[in-house]
């Protein structure tokens, strides 16, 4: 059963000097288009945070942005999309990025995308949630962090029961079905993240 409806994608609000990460960002915007997959992203429409959104749009797609109110210049937030969450601050976006979505993806970004992949995994590794979150390895882009990952376990940082389960796709047309194939394992309440800590995040 799909139980995949709506995923999250973190993406750097800039397009990075490899043309396979706009390509990549597309792509995944059609593929989800045409899987009547909802988008939920940072609001932008520039990087490839636009790209992926304006892919989906392009193809029929349908799209919610969730922005802070201090950054809706500086990312020039997406008129076209059918939502637009404003929030007042990073961690009300945060919130309800989580609580709209049944996956995540991210593709290659900076900073901030890591920071928010990071959490996600944080959360998850504590038992809090159980939605896939997948790394978009693009022209194996997200490699370090799986390096550091894999130094972390070695050095016992990451260790039983605390693992991270993290997925992992090279081609954008891997991403929905590996998504939809973790989901399909967990069972539908073990997905909600504990409500108590939704409202502090």
């Amino acid at each position: 059963m799909n139980q995949i409806k709506t995923v999250c994608v973190y993406c750097g609000s800039g397009a990075g000097n490899n043309p396979r990460f706009v390509e990549a960002a597309k792509g995944l915007g059609k593929v989800f288009a045409e899987n009547n997959v909802r988008l939920v992203y940072g609001g932008g429409s520039v990087g490839l945070m636009g790209a992926v959104a304006e892919s989906v749009l392009d193809h029929g797609g349908v799209v919610t942005g969730i922005i802070p109110e201090f950054l809706r210049a500086r990312e020039n937030a997406l008129t076209r999309i059918q939502e637009m969450v404003v929030t007042p601050d990073m961690h009300e976006r945060k919130r309800l990025m989580f609580e709209r979505s049944d996956a995540f993806v991210a593709l290659p970004g900076g900073v901030g995308t890591l920071e928010e992949l990071v959490e996600q995994l944080t959360w998850q590794q504590l038992g809090r949630h159980s939605k896939p979150v997948l790394l978009a390895n693009i022209d194996d882009f997200w490699q370090p962090l799986l390096s550091l990952l894999s130094h972390m376990r070695t050095t016992e940082f990451i260790r039983a029961p605390f693992t991270v389960d993290v997925l992992m796709a090279d081609r954008v047309e891997d991403i929905l079905p590996k998504l939809r194939s973790a989901a399909a394992k967990v069972p539908e309440e073990a997905k909600q993240m504990v409500p108590e800590v939704a409202r502090r995040m």
